[in-house]
């Protein structure tokens, strides 16, 4: 089914290859979470943190793993983001480039079929139009290529309101409890749930997390593979890569702790 590579919009990137340095410990990889650990959540990356990842790579091969799809990548991380670093993954490495070209797209249309996702999107919208919250906006299930990311308040709220929404299901449990329902619904499907960021969660087959990304890297390439991420904890989406057998994983706080942790580890 081509439709959907067609729906994806992936930036074509061929005009503006860049040419990659070579680092000088090219054996060791770095793999980055983007939100909370190169930007502040859903902001952009700062130039000052830029600068200092692109000094980082001519120390070691420096990779991306961001959960969003390329295109929001690229609002944080700035255009042409495929071939600034040699690995890049969007969508937890369901596409994949290397050195600016594309390895491959995985979608979850094509692996579960057409009347499982009917099934699921009709469930939620059921689900969420009984569940009672302050505020509801828009945009409530984001179809992406490898998940759906499904926010009780819909994607279009204001930063006020995305603050205060995260509060609210803090205390209330609304996004735990619907997992817990869905766990119980599609339990045939074989799908994980990851409670991410401060709005929403994300549904993926089981495997389709950051280790996903993990398959490209062979074994043979690396001595060390290292990742930083900010939601490390159990049921956060760093949370499989980081405890992976083939990662060293490192918990940060925010971009400055990032650059602290790799200044020490790879820098001095």
């Amino acid at each position: 089914n081509n439709g959907n590579i067609h729906n994806m919009s992936i930036p074509d990137h061929t005009a503006k290859k860049l040419k990659m340095t070579v680092p000088e410990n090219p054996r060791v990889i770095a793999l980055f979470d983007v939100d909370g650990t190169l930007t502040i959540p859903r902001g952009e990356i700062t130039e000052s943190m830029m600068t200092f990842m692109k000094e980082l790579s001519k120390k070691i091969t420096v990779g991306i793993v961001g959960g969003s799809d390329l295109p929001k990548q690229e609002e944080q991380l700035g255009d042409g983001i495929v071939n600034i670093f040699p690995y890049n993954f969007s969508q937890n490495g369901l596409v994949a480039y290397k050195d600016g070209n594309l390895l491959e797209i995985q979608t979850i249309s094509k692996y579960l079929g057409e009347d499982n996702v009917k099934r699921l999107v009709n469930w939620v919208m059921k689900y969420l139009s009984d569940i009672d919250i302050p505020v509801k906006r828009g945009t409530f299930i984001e179809f992406r290529t490898g998940m759906f990311n499904i926010s009780p308040i819909g994607r279009n709220c204001s930063r006020e309101e995305r603050n205060e929404y995260e509060v609210f299901d803090l205390k209330h449990n609304i996004r735990k409890n619907m997992v817990e329902a869905m766990k119980k619904e599609f339990a045939d499907l074989n799908l994980t749930y990851s409670i991410g960021g401060q709005i929403s969660f994300d549904v993926f087959p089981q495997g389709w997390d950051k280790t996903y990304s993990l398959k490209f890297l062979k074994e043979t390439d690396f001595d060390e593979i290292h990742f930083f991420g900010d939601k490390t904890f159990e049921g956060g989406n760093d949370y499989e890569i980081f405890t992976h057998e083939r990662t060293k994983g490192h918990t940060v706080t925010s971009p400055d702790d990032t650059k602290e942790q790799c200044t020490k580890l790879f820098m001095s």
